[in-house]
Protein backbone atom coordinates (compact mmCIF):
# COMPACT_ATOMS: atom_id res chain seq x y z
CA UNK A 1 0.00 0.00 0.00
CA UNK A 2 1.30 3.66 -0.58
CA UNK A 3 2.28 5.54 2.05
CA UNK A 4 0.42 9.02 2.27
CA UNK A 5 3.83 10.98 1.09
CA UNK A 6 4.91 8.49 -1.45
CA UNK A 7 3.93 10.13 -5.39
CA UNK A 8 1.03 8.08 -6.92
CA UNK A 9 1.65 6.00 -9.78
CA UNK A 10 -0.83 7.55 -11.67
CA UNK A 11 1.38 11.00 -11.42
CA UNK A 12 4.77 11.31 -13.25
CA UNK A 13 7.97 12.63 -11.20
CA UNK A 14 7.39 15.98 -12.49
CA UNK A 15 7.86 19.39 -12.16
CA UNK A 16 4.74 21.60 -11.88
CA UNK A 17 5.07 24.89 -13.70
CA UNK A 18 1.47 26.20 -12.02
CA UNK A 19 1.80 29.28 -10.25
CA UNK A 20 2.51 29.37 -6.18
CA UNK A 21 -0.35 28.44 -4.67
CA UNK A 22 -2.53 27.29 -7.64
CA UNK A 23 -5.11 24.70 -6.78
CA UNK A 24 -4.54 22.64 -9.73
CA UNK A 25 -1.41 20.12 -8.83
CA UNK A 26 -3.43 19.06 -5.34
CA UNK A 27 -6.90 18.22 -7.85
CA UNK A 28 -3.91 16.40 -10.12
CA UNK A 29 -3.01 14.73 -6.73
CA UNK A 30 -6.38 13.64 -5.66
CA UNK A 31 -7.34 12.24 -9.28
CA UNK A 32 -4.38 10.41 -9.72
CA UNK A 33 -4.74 8.93 -5.84
CA UNK A 34 -8.14 7.83 -6.60
CA UNK A 35 -6.86 5.91 -9.85
CA UNK A 36 -4.37 4.08 -8.41
CA UNK A 37 -6.97 2.89 -5.33
CA UNK A 38 -8.95 1.88 -7.81
CA UNK A 39 -6.58 0.20 -9.75
CA UNK A 40 -8.03 1.99 -12.77
CA UNK A 41 -4.15 3.26 -14.32
CA UNK A 42 -4.36 0.82 -17.14
CA UNK A 43 -7.87 1.56 -18.58
CA UNK A 44 -8.16 5.28 -17.70
CA UNK A 45 -7.94 8.26 -20.35
CA UNK A 46 -8.05 12.00 -19.76
CA UNK A 47 -9.12 14.42 -22.07
CA UNK A 48 -7.45 17.73 -21.46
CA UNK A 49 -8.41 21.49 -23.11
CA UNK A 50 -7.22 24.74 -23.97
CA UNK A 51 -6.34 26.82 -20.80
CA UNK A 52 -4.03 25.57 -17.73
CA UNK A 53 -5.79 22.51 -17.41
CA UNK A 54 -3.93 22.01 -20.17
CA UNK A 55 -1.14 20.79 -18.42
CA UNK A 56 -2.21 17.96 -17.10
CA UNK A 57 -0.94 15.43 -19.63
CA UNK A 58 2.34 16.76 -18.55
CA UNK A 59 1.51 14.96 -15.43
CA UNK A 60 -0.68 12.29 -15.28
CA UNK A 61 1.09 9.13 -15.74
CA UNK A 62 -1.88 7.02 -17.69
CA UNK A 63 -3.25 7.82 -21.41
CA UNK A 64 -4.13 11.77 -21.87
CA UNK A 65 -5.59 13.53 -25.21
CA UNK A 66 -6.05 17.19 -25.62
CA UNK A 67 -8.90 18.45 -27.32
CA UNK A 68 -9.68 21.88 -28.95
CA UNK A 69 -10.72 24.16 -26.51
CA UNK A 70 -14.04 23.64 -24.89
CA UNK A 71 -14.41 20.04 -26.44
CA UNK A 72 -13.55 17.18 -23.90
CA UNK A 73 -17.13 16.36 -23.24
CA UNK A 74 -17.65 15.40 -27.13
CA UNK A 75 -14.01 13.62 -27.48
CA UNK A 76 -14.63 11.86 -24.17
CA UNK A 77 -18.26 10.46 -24.84
CA UNK A 78 -17.33 9.28 -28.22
CA UNK A 79 -14.23 7.56 -26.59
CA UNK A 80 -16.38 6.06 -24.26
CA UNK A 81 -18.83 4.66 -27.17
CA UNK A 82 -15.99 3.30 -29.12
CA UNK A 83 -14.35 1.76 -26.26
CA UNK A 84 -16.46 1.41 -23.06
CA UNK A 85 -14.52 -0.99 -21.04
CA UNK A 86 -12.30 2.26 -20.60
CA UNK A 87 -12.51 4.61 -17.87
CA UNK A 88 -12.73 7.58 -19.14
CA UNK A 89 -12.51 11.78 -17.78
CA UNK A 90 -12.19 15.20 -18.54
CA UNK A 91 -10.03 17.60 -16.93
CA UNK A 92 -11.48 21.60 -17.58
CA UNK A 93 -11.61 24.93 -16.08
CA UNK A 94 -14.41 27.04 -16.10
CA UNK A 95 -13.00 29.33 -19.36
CA UNK A 96 -13.53 25.94 -21.12
CA UNK A 97 -16.28 24.52 -20.09
CA UNK A 98 -18.33 27.22 -18.83
CA UNK A 99 -18.21 29.63 -21.45
CA UNK A 100 -16.87 27.97 -25.13
CA UNK A 101 -17.97 24.71 -23.95
CA UNK A 102 -21.46 25.04 -22.44
CA UNK A 103 -23.02 23.40 -25.41
CA UNK A 104 -21.17 20.46 -24.99
CA UNK A 105 -21.31 19.79 -21.40
CA UNK A 106 -25.14 20.46 -21.46
CA UNK A 107 -25.57 17.94 -23.99
CA UNK A 108 -23.16 15.20 -22.54
CA UNK A 109 -25.43 15.85 -19.34
CA UNK A 110 -28.73 15.43 -21.30
CA UNK A 111 -27.52 12.22 -23.24
CA UNK A 112 -26.38 10.91 -19.21
CA UNK A 113 -23.07 10.04 -21.24
CA UNK A 114 -21.06 7.46 -18.73
CA UNK A 115 -18.00 10.21 -18.22
CA UNK A 116 -16.58 11.68 -14.80
CA UNK A 117 -15.58 15.36 -15.77
CA UNK A 118 -13.59 17.80 -13.27
CA UNK A 119 -14.10 21.36 -13.24
CA UNK A 120 -12.13 23.67 -11.61
CA UNK A 121 -12.96 27.21 -10.48
CA UNK A 122 -11.10 29.42 -10.48
CA UNK A 123 -13.50 32.88 -11.34
CA UNK A 124 -11.10 33.49 -13.95
CA UNK A 125 -9.84 32.70 -17.13
CA UNK A 126 -6.19 31.84 -16.07
CA UNK A 127 -3.77 31.30 -18.88
CA UNK A 128 -4.66 34.34 -20.93
CA UNK A 129 -4.07 36.67 -18.29
CA UNK A 130 -7.41 36.77 -15.96
CA UNK A 131 -9.75 38.43 -17.97
CA UNK A 132 -13.23 38.10 -16.88
CA UNK A 133 -15.29 34.66 -16.89
CA UNK A 134 -18.89 32.82 -16.76
CA UNK A 135 -17.81 32.39 -13.16
CA UNK A 136 -17.00 35.60 -12.28
CA UNK A 137 -18.05 37.37 -9.24
CA UNK A 138 -20.42 40.74 -9.22
CA UNK A 139 -17.83 43.78 -8.50
CA UNK A 140 -14.72 41.36 -8.88
CA UNK A 141 -11.74 42.69 -10.99
CA UNK A 142 -10.34 41.22 -13.67
CA UNK A 143 -8.39 42.57 -16.54
CA UNK A 144 -11.61 42.91 -18.58
CA UNK A 145 -13.55 44.76 -15.34
CA UNK A 146 -11.18 46.95 -13.75
CA UNK A 147 -13.87 48.40 -12.06
CA UNK A 148 -15.47 45.24 -10.86
CA UNK A 149 -17.65 43.05 -12.90
CA UNK A 150 -21.21 44.83 -13.66
CA UNK A 151 -24.10 42.44 -13.75
CA UNK A 152 -26.03 44.87 -15.34
CA UNK A 153 -23.97 44.38 -18.49
CA UNK A 154 -22.34 41.04 -18.40
CA UNK A 155 -25.10 38.97 -16.23
CA UNK A 156 -24.07 37.12 -13.43
CA UNK A 157 -21.59 34.18 -12.31
CA UNK A 158 -23.12 31.08 -14.36
CA UNK A 159 -23.81 28.21 -11.75
CA UNK A 160 -22.71 25.33 -13.51
CA UNK A 161 -23.26 22.43 -11.28
CA UNK A 162 -27.18 24.08 -10.08
CA UNK A 163 -27.72 23.93 -14.02
CA UNK A 164 -26.18 20.23 -14.68
CA UNK A 165 -28.04 19.30 -11.48
CA UNK A 166 -31.57 20.17 -13.00
CA UNK A 167 -30.79 17.95 -16.25
CA UNK A 168 -32.39 13.96 -16.06
CA UNK A 169 -29.42 12.41 -17.49
CA UNK A 170 -27.16 13.50 -15.06
CA UNK A 171 -25.88 10.96 -12.08
CA UNK A 172 -23.89 12.99 -9.96
CA UNK A 173 -23.45 16.52 -9.67
CA UNK A 174 -21.75 18.16 -6.95
CA UNK A 175 -19.31 21.00 -5.53
CA UNK A 176 -16.57 21.11 -3.24
CA UNK A 177 -13.47 22.89 -2.51
CA UNK A 178 -9.42 22.53 -1.72
CA UNK A 179 -8.85 25.51 0.51
CA UNK A 180 -8.35 23.07 3.95
CA UNK A 181 -7.45 19.97 4.71
CA UNK A 182 -10.91 18.97 5.80
CA UNK A 183 -12.16 19.99 2.38
CA UNK A 184 -9.09 18.35 0.35
CA UNK A 185 -10.50 15.20 2.06
CA UNK A 186 -13.78 15.53 1.09
CA UNK A 187 -13.03 16.21 -2.55
CA UNK A 188 -11.00 13.32 -2.58
CA UNK A 189 -14.20 11.20 -2.05
CA UNK A 190 -16.35 12.78 -4.44
CA UNK A 191 -13.54 11.95 -7.22
CA UNK A 192 -14.11 8.66 -5.90
CA UNK A 193 -17.68 8.62 -6.10
CA UNK A 194 -17.54 10.22 -9.45
CA UNK A 195 -15.70 7.37 -11.07
CA UNK A 196 -17.77 4.61 -9.07
CA UNK A 197 -20.36 6.24 -10.93
CA UNK A 198 -19.13 5.67 -14.21
CA UNK A 199 -17.58 1.95 -12.93
CA UNK A 200 -21.71 1.05 -12.19
CA UNK A 201 -22.53 2.92 -14.87
CA UNK A 202 -24.86 5.03 -13.62
CA UNK A 203 -24.24 7.69 -16.21
CA UNK A 204 -22.80 11.40 -16.37
CA UNK A 205 -21.02 12.72 -12.93
CA UNK A 206 -19.43 15.80 -12.66
CA UNK A 207 -17.33 17.39 -9.24
CA UNK A 208 -16.89 21.42 -9.62
CA UNK A 209 -13.99 22.05 -7.77
CA UNK A 210 -13.42 25.98 -5.97
CA UNK A 211 -9.72 26.27 -6.63
CA UNK A 212 -7.37 29.42 -5.67
CA UNK A 213 -5.88 31.35 -8.84
CA UNK A 214 -3.19 33.87 -6.98
CA UNK A 215 -1.64 35.42 -9.99
CA UNK A 216 -4.83 36.45 -11.31
CA UNK A 217 -6.50 37.44 -8.35
CA UNK A 218 -3.51 39.56 -7.02
CA UNK A 219 -3.14 38.00 -3.91
CA UNK A 220 -1.05 35.97 -2.21
CA UNK A 221 -1.80 31.76 -2.22
CA UNK A 222 -2.62 32.34 1.75
CA UNK A 223 -5.46 35.75 1.09
CA UNK A 224 -6.26 33.28 -1.90
CA UNK A 225 -7.41 31.09 0.24
CA UNK A 226 -9.48 33.24 2.46
CA UNK A 227 -10.86 34.63 -0.75
CA UNK A 228 -12.60 31.37 -1.62
CA UNK A 229 -14.00 31.11 1.78
CA UNK A 230 -15.22 34.87 2.06
CA UNK A 231 -16.75 35.42 -1.46
CA UNK A 232 -16.44 32.10 -3.28
CA UNK A 233 -18.36 30.34 -1.27
CA UNK A 234 -21.28 32.75 -0.53
CA UNK A 235 -22.23 32.64 -4.55
CA UNK A 236 -20.86 29.21 -4.78
CA UNK A 237 -22.30 26.83 -2.40
CA UNK A 238 -20.31 23.24 -1.47
CA UNK A 239 -22.53 20.51 -1.56
CA UNK A 240 -23.94 17.54 -3.14
CA UNK A 241 -26.45 18.29 -5.06
CA UNK A 242 -27.82 15.62 -7.20
CA UNK A 243 -26.90 11.83 -6.78
CA UNK A 244 -28.73 9.10 -7.64
CA UNK A 245 -26.92 6.28 -6.29
CA UNK A 246 -29.60 5.06 -3.63
CA UNK A 247 -27.59 3.14 -1.38
CA UNK A 248 -25.33 6.38 -0.90
CA UNK A 249 -21.76 4.41 -1.14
Amino acid sequence: MRKIYERPLSLKNARMRYCPGCGHSIVHRLIAEVIDDLELRERVIGVAPVGCAVFAYDYFNFDMIEVAHGRPPAAAAAMKRTIPETIIFSYQGDGDLAAIGTAEIIHAANRGDNISVFFINNATYGMTGGQMAPTTLPLQKTTTTPLGRDIRLTGHPLHVAELLATIEGASLVARCSVDSPQNIIQTKKLIKKAFMHQIEGLGFSLLEILSPCPTDWGLSPAQSIEWIRSAMMDVFKLGVLKDTWKDGR
